[in-house]
């Protein structure tokens, strides 16, 4: 299942960026727009099966597999955290 059907399924809001721009651009963009969490699927990830994680404030959590991902997100839920 692609990672952008994964996420609905699970709750989580996704939205894809196929714009034909430079990946460094459209990550700033979503910064500017406060978007918590992107998730970057290139061929490596999908050869590998994870998705390479960055938060809004420019930390970069590496790859994950995309349930991990769901658990990290869930349990932010769950404790009602505001570090997303």
């Amino acid at each position: 299942m692609a990672v952008r059907e994964e996420l609905p399924a699970a709750g989580v809001r996704a939205e894809l960026d196929s714009r034909n721009e430079k990946l460094g651009y459209r990550i700033r963009e979503a910064q500017l727009q406060k978007v918590p969490y992107m998730l970057v699927v290139g061929a490596r990830e999908q050869e590998e099966g994870t998705i390479a994680v960055r938060r809004r404030v420019g930390e970069d959590l590496g790859a994950l597999a995309v349930p991990a991902f769901l658990e990290r997100v869930d349990a932010l839920v769950a404790a009602r955290g505001t570090d997303l």
